[in-house]
């Protein structure tokens, strides 16, 4: 039913616990995991002068050390990866991604956040995704009592 699974990672603690459903139904299906950070570019422009270079490097560098980790995880349970770092909207790369890879599921963790928290930090991801989706799409929530 899936052969291409993608889990977008922002490398939080979210992640892990996304992890263990993705996987799970990667190797239900004999799936590749396609893992994915998205360097938000809305964060890089708001920097100013030469912070902005340096920012943009942290990011890329935080984004392949996620994408590596949940890479490595997945490849220790014998199942096939891609890993990949963009820059963009993150919402916007995750389906642009799906699309692009033929994707048959999106797994992504979502945080919780309450509405104050969404403004603060530009939205959330996991909702656009799960409105803007053309494939299925598995939400795990963060579990707020830890």
């Amino acid at each position: 039913m899936y052969d291409r699974v993608l889990v977008p990672t922002d490398g939080t603690e979210t992640v892990e616990q996304t992890l263990p459903h993705a996987l799970s139904i990667a190797a239900d299906n004999d799936a590749t995991v396609h893992t994915l950070y998205v360097v938000d570019n809305r964060l890089v422009t708001a920097a100013e002068g030469d912070a902005t270079d340096n920012l943009r490097d942290s990011l890329e560098a935080d984004g392949e050390a996620a994408v590596a980790d949940v890479a490595d995880r997945a490849a220790a349970e014998g199942l096939e990866t891609v890993e990949a770092v963009r820059t963009g909207t993150p919402w916007k790369e995750v389906l642009a991604y799906a699309d692009e890879a033929d994707c048959d599921l999106i797994v992504i963790g979502a945080h919780g956040k309450t509405p104050k928290e969404k403004i603060v930090s530009l939205g959330s991801v996991s909702e656009r995704v799960v409105d803007n989706a053309s494939i299925p799409v598995f939400v795990v929530r963060r579990d707020r009592s830890e």
